[in-house]
């Protein structure tokens, strides 16, 4: 038996779907894009190549050579039949990697009849994680190509794909999206957000809404694995956060700002460096966290899905032992209140919020009461809050990728006081003074990062909240 084949027969005997291989990264086995709790090294080229013997055909190779990815079929008898995706890797990046998953090959029947019907559609409904139909795929694998964060599509016109914050077209096309989605995600796109577990993409979220008149779809393509918080270039070191007993530490920024990410991020390296039970209030369920090698245990539970909204799931977590809460979004003043309870309570509560700052987070959170109620509230959060972290997602000024910014505001004496007396103007004064105890403005991170040269100026302009903050920074007045 060789060696794929026993990578196969354990993916058997966990009772997963998926194998996950590439060059010099260790092997993953995932059901339901959520990974199974073993460890095994990493593989180097040479023998991933062994492993993979004809499979890694000449066609392969050109394909891959081309920058596309490549559908195969592998196994039969004892080992069973693998779907296989090959998966090139971007510009300036070594390798290639490879998933098989033991989905069924569709079946020879003409393309009308080809879509799953509204019955196997109510069977997967129950999976926080569906299959993209074929064409969708098609797309998918192309955006992995580029190294795309998002895909556009609307009816009956072409596709496009967001590559470090740009809109670049896709092949092919016009696209039809009831061809893109099939009947099964085109009726459960109707009343949620989607989680799909591509072959090619990993795990992405789709939304499909209305657009002059016509349906349109967008996709967000999530990194197969939660990154380390090391490696998200912080220009302060936020991994104390994760250590804390409890509070609330909120994550915010516009849509696209890598909120999901750092929030991710933080609750990884919880798992990792405490023994704990992480419970999860998602919409839809997003990341596959990892807890080999740990001694904490993951709950992830999906709106619309595993629980009716977000509220419910809030009062439901408080009789569920969680250590740590993930609250995908803070929506309503309901949900909100129960995170200032479970916060209050002695949990760790990661939420985001959707705004430009700090300061801006803690007037919606309060704007969401009635003016009888702010008082209390902001006395609340007072208590209750331990750091909010702003950011936003830039692309370099040369070469490829994103950077980030940050703005940071944490807890002390100060800070609390301005949040109890809502004087939330004068938080800025604050964390400009408090460099040294991890806070920092906005404005500061964006002028650190022209003076690097890491991003342009007018994209640090376009990103700041304070003009003239930002000026003065760059002349290194503050």
């Amino acid at each position: 038996m060789n060696a794929l084949d026993g990578l196969l027969k354990m993916l058997a005997l966990h009772q997963a779907d998926e194998l996950r291989l590439g060059v010099e990264r260790a092997p993953v086995l995932l059901s339901r894009g959520v990974p199974k709790n073993f460890t095994l090294a990493e593989t180097g080229e040479r023998v991933l190549r062994q492993m993979l013997g004809s499979l890694l055909s000449p066609e392969v190779e050109r394909g891959l050579a081309r920058g596309g990815a490549v559908a195969a079929t592998y196994g039969a008898g004892e080992v069973g039949v693998y779907q296989v995706q090959f998966l090139p890797r971007g510009p300036g990046e070594t390798g290639f990697d490879v998933v098989l998953s033991n989905s069924p090959p569709p079946e020879p029947e003409p393309v009308e009849t080809a879509r799953p019907s509204l019955g196997a559609v109510e069977a997967t409904s129950r999976s926080h994680a569906a299959r993209p139909c074929a064409a969708l795929e098609a797309l998918l694998a192309q955006a992995v190509a580029l190294r795309a964060s998002d895909v556009h599509v609307r009816d009956g016109e072409p596709a496009y794909a967001r590559v470090d914050g740009r809109l670049v077209p896709l092949n092919g096309g016009p696209h039809l999206t009831a061809e893109l989605l099939g009947d099964a995600l085109a009726v459960q796109a109707q009343s949620r957000d989607l989680s799909l577990a591509s072959p090619s993409a990993g795990r992405v979220r789709l939304h499909a809404f209305r657009a002059g008149g016509a349906t349109a779809i967008a996709v967000r393509v999530l990194p197969p694995v939660v990154p380390r918080l090391s490696s998200l270039g912080f220009p302060v070191d936020l991994s104390d956060l994760a250590l804390l007993p409890s509070g609330l530490v909120l994550l915010t920024g516009p849509t696209g700002s890598g909120k999901s990410t750092t929030a991710a991020a933080l609750c990884q390296e919880a798992l990792r460096q405490r023994s704990a039970v992480l419970l999860t209030l998602e919409d839809p369920v997003e990341y596959a966290f990892d807890t080999r090698s740990t001694e904490s245990v993951v709950r992830q539970r999906q709106i619309g899905a595993d629980v009716a909204d977000f509220a419910t799931g809030l009062r439901d977590a408080l009789r569920e032992d969680p250590d740590l809460l993930l609250v995908g979004e803070m929506r309503d003043a309901e949900s909100i209140s129960l995170a200032l309870t479970a916060a209050e309570t002695g949990h760790l509560v990661f939420a985001s919020l959707h705004s430009r700052s700090a300061a801006s987070a803690i007037e919606r959170i309060v704007d969401t009461y009635p003016a009888a109620r702010q008082h209390q509230l902001r006395i609340q959060l007072a208590d209750s809050l331990r750091a909010i972290v702003a950011q936003r997602l830039l692309p370099r000024a040369q070469g490829s990728g994103r950077v980030v910014a940050l703005e940071v505001l944490r807890k002390n004496a100060a800070v609390a006081n301005l949040i109890r007396e809502g004087k939330l103007p004068q938080l800025v004064n604050v964390m400009q003074s408090s460099r040294k105890d991890g806070m920092l403005q906005l404005e500061r991170s964006l002028a650190e990062l022209c003076r690097s040269g890491a991003v342009e100026e007018r994209t640090a302009r376009a990103a700041a909240n304070d003009q003239e903050a930002l000026s003065e920074y760059l002349r290194g007045a503050k």
